[in-house]
C-alpha cells in the first residue's frame, strides 16, 4: 500500500476477530504488510474478507486530528496442503452373493479425506490389496467378481482394500470387505459327514447326529426315507458270528441231531477238502466244475415224513438261455440206475424241492416236486434258507419269512430196490444211463452252512436265531421319535424305512438311527451305507428329487485275544490204575489276555521304545478244544479216551470220540470248558506194550479265527516191577508229610506240576538198606538235600499234593543212561541196575557223601536260588508217583 503525501502512521483492519493484522513499514511512502497474527487453518476456513483504512501521523491530543484514507476491500483466499490421509466410512463391509453369478457390483465401499481443498479432499482411486483373489474395484468403490464363485471351493473370501485421494496419498488403514459364497439352494440332506468310526465294543452309535433335509422352501406333504446298511460282501451277508453251524444251531435251542453237510475240512471231514474256499473256511464256493461226496457213514439212513434241511446260498442268475439245473443237495442211485430220491436245486431262478417216497401199498399220485419263484434266488446276495418237511406239507421259510411254493408236482412213487444212494452236494451224482458214473447238474454260486436234520422240524423261533445278524441299525429311544413318525426295519435289520409330513421330525428321526454290532470281535474293514429319499408336495406326486447319501461305516480292528492253555505236562502212575482210568487234565487252565500298546507319558521315556502291556484277563466263549494223540492213534482193541456224559448236561457243549483223540465242541465258557476236560479220562487194559503216550490240547474261538497254544502233555505207564515197590513204601507211610519244589510266581498260572514227598525219612533208609547200603547213603543225601529245598514252597501244590516229588525218588526205564551226570543222583536209585556196581566203588562214593554232607546242608539254601531255574527244568523232566493209593 503506497500513500502519496504525508506520512502514514497506522493501518486499521475492521472486522471480527481477524486473525490478521498490518504494519506500516515505510510511514513516508506509506509501505504496510498484511501478516496473519495465529496459524490460519484451511479445514477451518478457506477464505477471509475484511475493510482495511489507513491513517497519517497528524494527530492530536487524543488522537482526534487523525487522517484516515477511504476504505478498501480485502479477500484472502487460504491455500491447502495435503495433511489427510483417507479414511473409509466403515471399519469392515459385508455382503452375499450366490454361487455361479457375475455381479456389477457386489458392494461400494467409500472413502473420505479431511483436506480442505478439491484436489486433495477427493479420492479419486480404490485398489484391492489382497492378491489372486477373483475380484476388481472401480474408481468409485464399487467391488465385482471377476468370475463365477463356487460354493464347494469356497465359501467365503476376505479381502483387504485402500483409497487414494487426488494427491496420491492413500489410505493409513486398509479396509476388510468379507464376501460370502451362498450355494444355489439344492435339496438334500446336509450336516452328514461321510465316514463314521466305530471302535469294537462301543454300543450303538449315532450314523447322522447333525443331519438335516434342505428342501428349498418347497411345499412338502411327505417325506420317505429308506436307509440301508449294505453288507453283502462279509461273511454270510453281515458281520454273523463264525461259529459252525452246529455250534449256533445249539445256541438257538434248535433239535439235536442236525448233520453237517459242509463242515470246514478237516481229518475226520475231509470230503469238502477239495472244494473251493472264501477267506472264511466255512464258506465254499461251486465254479459248475466241483462237488463232493457224503460219506455213508454221515449220510441220515431214514429221514421219515420229518425232517429239515438248512443252507446259506448267494446265487446269481444261471449262465445259459436254457439253463440246466443247478444241484445243491441230491440223494441218488449209486450205480445201474439214475433216480434221484430227493434233492434241492436252482432252475431259472426257481428253487425246487424233489421228493420221491417208496412205492408201498397205496399206488396213488404223491406230492413229488415243490417249487418256489423268489427275486433273491438270483440277486446274488446270502439269504437263509429253511426247507421243513411235514409230508405231504413243504415249507420255505427264507430270511425267517414263510413262502408256500406256487407250484406242487405229483408224481408215482419209486419201486423199492436195492440199489445204494449217493448223497452229494454242489452237483448230482449220475450213476446210470452212461458208460461212466460222473457228476451232473453243477452248482454255480456259494454255499455255506448246509445241514439235514431227520425226524424233527424247527420252529419260528429257532429259524430267525439261525439267520439273526451281529450287526445292524437300530434307533436310539423309540420313545421321542413322535407320532407323526412310521418306520419298518427288514428281519436282519439291514435295511430301515421311515415315513412322516414334517421335516423337522423327519430329521430328529434320522439322527437317532444308530449302528450297532454286538460282536466281540467284530470284522474289521468297511460297511456302506445308502440313504434314499422321497419328498411330496401337495398336490403333486413328486415335487422335489433329493440326492442319495454315500457313507461307510469304518469298524476298527478288535484287540486280539491270546489263549494259553496250561498245567501238569507230565506225570506216571502205575499200570493197574490205567486199567480203570487216569484223569489226563485235573489241573488244566484255560486264560485269555489281551496286549495292547502303551505311549509314554513321561518325556524321559521319549527315546524308549513303547513296550505291551498286558491286561487282566477277558472273559470270552470258546468253540472248540481238541485232545489229540501225538503219535500212533489209539488203539480201539486195548486203550480209549472217554468221558461220562453227564459232565456235558446243562452246557452248550458236546463231544465226538476217536482214535485220533477227544473233541469237546460248542460255544461255552472258558470255565464250561476247564470243567469238562478235567473230567476226560484215559484207559489202556494191555499196559504191557506201552510205556507212554503223548497228547496235545488245542482250543479255539470263532472257529479257529483265535487259537491257543499247542499245550503238550506226556503220560508215564510205571509196570509191575516198580508199582510193587511203590505199593511197599505206600503201605508203610503213617503220618505223609508234604515237601514242596521251589515255585517260582511266573509259573503259578501254568500249574507246573509241585512234588511232595513222604517225610518219613527213616521208612526210606531202611527199605534201601535191606537191599543196598548204597542206597542208604543216597537215600540220606538226597532226602537231606530235598528237606532243605522245601520250606519255601508250602502253598503252592494243594491241587497236586497226591503226586510222589521226583526230584527225591525217581524209577526210570534205564537209569544208567544219566548215571554219570552231575546232579542227576535221581536216575541212580534203581535197585536191580545198582546192584552190579563194584563195591569198593560204592563204599568210596558211599564216604565221600557223607564227609560232603554237612557242607552241603550250610549252602543248599544258596544253591536252591542260584540253581532254581535248572531244578525247575529238571523236575519237568522227570516222572511223578501217583499216591492215591496212600492211606490218608
Amino acid at each position: 500500500m503506497l500513500f502519496l503525501t504525508g506520512e502514514i502512521c497506522a493501518f486499521k483492519i475492521h472486522g471480527q476477530e481477524m486473525p490478521f493484522e498490518a504494519v506500516v513499514l515505510n510511514k513516508t511512502s506509506g509501505e504496510g504488510r498484511l501478516q496473519a497474527k495465529s496459524p490460519i487453518d484451511c479445514e477451518l476456513q478457506k477464505e477471509y474478507t475484511f475493510i482495511i483504512q489507513a491513517y497519517d501521523c497528524g494527530s492530536g491530543p487524543g488522537g482526534t486530528n487523525w487522517k484516515k484514507s477511504h476504505k478498501a476491500v480485502v479477500h484472502i483466499q487460504v491455500k491447502d496442503v495435503n495433511e489427510f490421509s483417507p479414511a473409509f466410512k466403515e471399519s469392515v463391509y459385508k455382503a452375499t452373493v450366490t454361487e455361479g453369478k457375475i455381479y456389477d457390483s457386489i458392494l461400494q465401499v467409500e472413502a473420505i479425506d479431511e483436506d480442505c481443498s478439491p484436489q486433495y479432499s477427493q479420492i479419486c482411486n480404490y485398489e484391492i490389496v489382497t492378491t489372486d483373489v477373483p475380484f476388481a474395484i472401480d474408481r468409485n468403490g464399487n467391488i465385482r467378481n471377476t468370475e463365477k464363485l463356487n460354493y464347494d471351493k469356497q465359501h467365503q473370501y476376505e479381502i483387504m482394500v485402500t483409497a487414494f485421494d487426488c494427491g496420491q496419498k492413500h489410505a493409513t488403514e486398509d479396509v476388510l470387505v468379507r464376501v460370502n459364497v451362498k450355494p444355489v439352494c439344492k435339496p438334500g440332506w446336509q450336516d452328514w459327514n461321510k465316514r463314521i468310526e466305530y471302535k469294537p465294543g462301543s454300543g450303538s452309535i449315532p450314523l447322522f447326529p447333525s443331519i438335516r433335509l434342505e428342501t428349498c422352501d418347497g411345499p412338502v406333504s411327505s417325506i420317505h426315507t429308506m436307509i440301508e446298511l449294505q453288507t453283502n460282501y462279509i461273511g454270510k451277508g453281515c458281520d454273523r458270528e463264525t461259529y459252525s453251524e452246529k455250534s449256533l444251531q445249539k445256541l438257538c435251542g434248535a433239535s439235536s441231531g442236525a448233520i453237517d453237510l459242509l463242515p470246514s475240512p478237516s481229518a475226520t471231514t475231509n470230503w469238502t477238502a477239495g472244494l473251493l474256499m472264501d477267506n472264511n473256511d466255512m464258506i465254499f464256493k461251486f465254479d459248475g466244475k466241483q462237488g463232493a461226496k457224503i460219506p455213508d457213514g454221515i449220510v441220515p439212513k431214514n429221514l421219515t415224513d420229518q425232517f429239515t434241511i438248512t443252507l446259506w446260498m448267494k446265487h446269481g442268475p444261471s449262465p445259459g438261455l436254457r439253463a440246466e439245473k443247478e444241484t445243491i443237495l441230491c440223494n441218488s442211485d449209486k450205480t445201474e440206475m439214475n433216480r434221484h430220491h430227493y434233492a434241492l436245486y436252482v432252475h431259472n431262478c426257481r428253487l425246487v424241492f424233489l421228493l420221491r417216497k417208496d412205492f408201498d401199498q397205496a399206488d396213488t399220485f404223491r406230492p413229488a416236486e415243490f417249487h418256489w419263484k423268489l427275486d433273491q434266488i438270483c440277486d446274488k446276495e446270502w439269504h437263509y434258507y429253511v426247507v421243513n418237511v411235514e409230508f405231504p406239507v413243504v415249507t420255505l421259510y427264507m430270511d425267517g419269512t414263510t413262502y408256500e411254493p406256487y407250484l406242487v408236482t405229483n408224481d408215482w412213487p419209486i419201486h423199492p430196490s436195492h440199489i445204494a444212494m449217493q448223497l452229494t452236494v454242489g452237483a448230482c451224482w449220475q450213476g446210470g444211463e452212461v458208460t461212466k458214473p460222473r457228476f451232473a447238474q453243477y452248482f454255480h454260486g456259494s454255499l455255506a452252512s448246509l445241514t439235514i436234520r431227520p425226524g424233527k422240524i424247527e420252529s419260528q423261533k429257532v429259524i430267525s436265531c439261525l439267520q439273526a445278524c451281529k450287526e445292524g441299525l437300530d434307533i436310539n429311544s423309540l420313545e421321542s421319535l413322535g407320532q407323526g413318525i412310521k418306520y419298518h426295519f427288514n428281519p436282519s435289520q439291514s435295511v430301515l424305512v421311515m415315513e412322516g409330513d414334517d421335516i423337522e421330525n423327519i430329521n430328529q428321526a434320522l439322527r437317532k438311527v444308530s449302528y450297532i454290532n454286538s460282536r466281540q470281535f467284530p470284522t474289521a474293514g468297511v460297511r456302506r451305507l445308502k440313504v434314499s429319499s422321497k419328498v411330496q408336495c401337495f398336490g403333486e406326486d413328486v415335487c422335489i428329487s433329493i440326492p442319495d447319501i454315500d457313507a461307510y461305516v469304518m469298524v476298527f480292528q478288535a484287540n486280539e485275544p491270546k489263549i494259553t492253555v496250561s498245567g501238569m505236562d507230565h506225570f506216571a502212575r502205575p499200570a493197574e490204575q490205567f486199567e480203570r482210568g487216569v484223569i489226563l487234565l485235573p489241573d488244566i487252565r484255560i486264560v485269555s489276555t489281551v496286549t495292547k500298546m502303551e505311549h509314554p507319558v513321561d518325556s524321559k521315556e521319549h527315546d524308549r521304545a513303547n513296550k505291551p502291556v498286558v491286561l487282566e484277563e477277558m472273559l470270552h466263549n470258546l468253540d472248540f478244544c481238541d485232545i489229540l494223540v501225538i503219535g500212533a492213534e489209539l488203539d480201539p482193541e486195548q486203550e480209549c479216551l472217554e468221558l461220562d456224559r453227564v459232565e456235558l448236561q446243562g452246557k452248550h457243549l458236546d463231544a465226538t470220540n476217536s482214535t485220533a483223540g477227544y473233541s469237546i465242541y460248542g460255544v461255552d465258557s472258558m470255565h464250561n470248558y476247564e470243567q469238562v476236560l478235567r473230567q476226560i479220562r484215559y484207559r489202556n487194559w494191555y499196559t504191557s506194550a506201552t510205556f507212554d503216550r503223548k497228547f496235545r490240547v488245542k482250543c479255539s474261538e470263532l472257529n479257529g479265527r483265535y487259537t491257543s497254544n499247542e499245550f503238550d502233555l506226556e503220560v508215564n505207564i510205571l509196570h509191575s516191577s516198580n508199582s510193587n515197590f511203590m505199593d511197599q513204601v505206600n503201605h508203610m507211610i503213617v503220618e505223609p508229610q508234604f515237601l514242596q519244589s521251589v515255585h517260582h510266581p511266573e509259573e503259578s498260572r501254568s500249574a507246573v506240576h509241585n512234588s511232595v514227598v513222604p517225610s518219613v525219612a527213616t521208612v526210606v533208609i531202611i527199605i534201601c538198606v535191606s537191599i543196598l547200603i548204597f542206597i542208604v547213603t543216597l537215600g540220606v543225601y538226597r532226602i537231606r538235600t530235598a528237606h532243605q529245598r522245601s520250606p519255601g514252597d508250602n502253598e503252592g501244590s494243594k491241587e497236586n499234593e497226591m503226586d510222589w516229588d521226583d526230584s527225591a525218588l525217581t524209577i526210570t526205564v534205564n537209569p544208567m543212561e544219566k548215571y554219570e551226570k552231575p546232579h542227576q543222583t535221581e536216575e541212580e536209585s534203581e535197585e536191580e541196575d545198582i546192584e552190579d556196581e563194584d563195591e569198593d566203588t560204592t563204599s568210596a562214593e558211599s564216604d565221600e557223601s557223607e564227609e560232603e554232607e554237612e557242607e552241603e546242608e550250610e549252602e543248599e539254601e544258596e544253591v536252591i536260588v542260584q540253581k532254581g531255574d535248572k531244578q525247575n527244568v529238571t523236575r519237568q523232566e522227570q516222572l511223578e508217583w501217583d499216591d492215591s493209593t496212600l492211606p490218608y
